[in-house]
């Protein structure tokens, strides 16, 4: 499946096109998820080979309770074709536009942006730090990668976060198995090969347990690549 910017495409071939069937799981294919593929298929739509959804926190700094983070989790859209994408995402603030300190998650359906959540709790996540000039754009090619299930692993993959701060912008992303050494490392590989990371980035790797421990997200990173 490929993404393609869509300031070079027409109306007939600006999308994400499906190259495959919804995930099977084990030889269970989700009938949900199928029967919505066929359904968008039938519409004339360009269906994606997951659903997403957006969502939004505005952190209280110095606060990081389970309860209070919970309760500031907004969930903004959710899409499951190239067009309904494109529609949401270009109404989207401006990752510059946003307050300081704001998270902006992009998740697959199901999967809350939280450390605690079953299929993130035995993960962890890839951080990249960014000037805040330039976070926007990395944010939206990390977006189309994510979207076009274009990164490597993909169903290692839980979702996405930009993390905006004062002097600096956070491009985290989540995978389920922060043991599975092999995965996590292709996953930085793809990473920095579809956002052309200039060598110069250092990525930094956290697993949950551990943010849960310490109560932070981004300190204490225990793998840099």
């Amino acid at each position: 499946m490929e993404i393609t910017d869509r300031k070079e495409t027409d109306t007939n071939s600006k999308a994400v096109i499906a190259s495959d069937s919804p995930d099977d799981n084990n030889g269970i294919i989700d009938k949900e998820a199928e029967e919505r593929y066929a359904r968008d298929l039938k519409l004339g739509l360009h269906p994606l080979k997951h659903k997403f959804v957006f969502w939004y926190t505005r952190r209280t700094p110095g606060v990081r309770t389970q309860g209070s983070y919970e309760d500031n989790i907004k969930k903004i859209v959710e899409f499951s074709t190239v067009e309904a994408f494109w529609v949401c995402y270009c109404h989207l603030a401006r990752p510059s536009s946003l307050p300081v300190p704001t998270d902006l998650h992009l998740f697959k359906e199901g999967i809350r942006p939280l450390w605690e959540d079953s299929a993130n709790c035995n993960g962890g996540k890839w951080i990249i730090r960014f000037k805040k000039v330039v976070s926007g754009r990395f944010w939206e090619d990390l977006v189309l990668a994510l979207v076009g299930d274009q990164l490597d692993y993909g169903d290692n993959i839980c979702g996405a976060v930009l993390s905006i701060r004062f002097n600096e912008d956070i491009l985290s992303v989540w995978n389920r198995n922060a043991s599975d050494h092999q995965a996590v490392m292709a996953l930085r590989d793809s990473i920095k090969r579809h956002l052309k990371l200039p060598h110069a980035y250092v990525m930094e790797y956290k697993a949950h347990d551990a943010s849960l421990r310490d109560n932070s997200s981004y300190r204490n990173t225990w793998l840099r690549g």
